[in-house]
């Protein structure tokens, strides 16, 4: 026998698995043990939600030039830091600090911006 609170277990579960992509997005898969920094030359600037995305050029060690992706907040969370579309152009030289992707990609989950005029921004504070 169906009974009311069947329905309302149903329902509820439908609602958690249709929302449960909402709670993979927000899943950085990054190694929170040890912080990374890049400095490197804007390549290329998605001011698109849901995070900004910035491609650098990293000159490695050996010369040879590493192209990083190093991830922002939203939208709004970036504005409300003073930043926009225009902030960034290709050319430009910033560092960023954060934590690495898990599988060694060359992707950042930035917790720090610093802009060629020294200027900082903090994106994340915690991992």
């Amino acid at each position: 026998m169906i009974t009311k609170q069947h329905i309302v277990a149903l329902g509820a579960a439908g609602i958690l698995a249709a929302a449960s992509p909402l709670f993979a997005h927000h899943s950085w898969p990054v190694d929170c043990s040890t912080p990374v920094t890049v400095t490197g030359t804007v390549a290329g600037y998605t001011w698109a939600n849901p995070h900004v995305m910035i491609g650098l050029e990293v000159e490695g060690d050996d010369g040879t030039i590493e192209r990083w992706t190093v991830g922002g907040p939203s939208l709004n969370r970036m504005s409300d830091n003073t930043w926009d579309r225009d902030t960034l152009k290709p050319g430009d030289v910033i560092t960023g600090t954060g934590h690495r992707f898990l599988d060694g990609s060359n992707v950042l989950k930035l917790a720090k911006v610093v802009m060629a005029d020294g200027s900082e921004m903090v994106l994340y504070a915690n991992c």
